[in-house]
């Protein structure tokens, strides 16, 4: 990528990939990206926890009803979690590491989608994060924001569109 405002412009959502696995090295700069991003207070307390297997990925594709079922299709996912006993913004520090480790993605060529959890599940009630939690073992005193799906790219997408910013939405000074 020659800089960041191209990044920015060309970075989309793919929900199809490849079959191929993302190396181990370009893995290692994605979870750098999310480790590097800034937290409120400097505390760092997200966790990540990165699956490759197969099977579980297929299980966390069903956490919740609508909008994960492409999860399986990918070759990586990484469930960013936090506790909210020990991070009021755990929401926000998740955010900002989550996307982090999708710039980082774009730059190496592959592509991500962000899959949100926190406050979804399935239709009997059963919440996202009890689903997840049973498949990954996590702590009961952990939260998930969100699942992020990795891989190669199989499918193409323009750039977003200059043209079509919503430039009427940012307020100088006042409303």
């Amino acid at each position: 990528m020659e800089d960041f405002k191209q990044l920015v412009q060309v970075r989309r959502s793919h929900r199809k990939f490849t079959e191929e696995q993302i190396s181990p090295e370009d893995v290692q700069l994605i979870l750098r990206a999310a480790l590097m991003s800034p937290t409120s207070k400097s505390q760092r307390a997200w966790h990540f926890v990165v699956v490759d297997d197969a099977t579980d990925i297929e299980k966390l594709s069903d956490a919740k009803d609508l909008g994960s079922q492409f999860i399986k299709g990918a070759p990586l996912v990484v469930v960013v979690l936090g506790d909210p006993l020990q991070n009021d913004c755990w929401v926000e520090d998740g955010s900002i590491a989550a996307i982090s480790m999708q710039y980082q993605a774009e730059d190496l060529g592959l592509g991500s989608c962000w899959v949100q959890m926190r406050g979804r599940g399935l239709s009997d009630g059963t919440s996202a994060d009890t689903v997840i939690r049973g498949i990954l073992d996590i702590p009961e005193n952990m939260s998930c924001l969100c699942v992020l799906a990795f891989g190669h790219k199989a499918d193409e997408r323009k750039p977003q569109n200059e043209d079509r910013l919503k430039w009427e939405h940012v307020h100088v000074g006042k409303w």
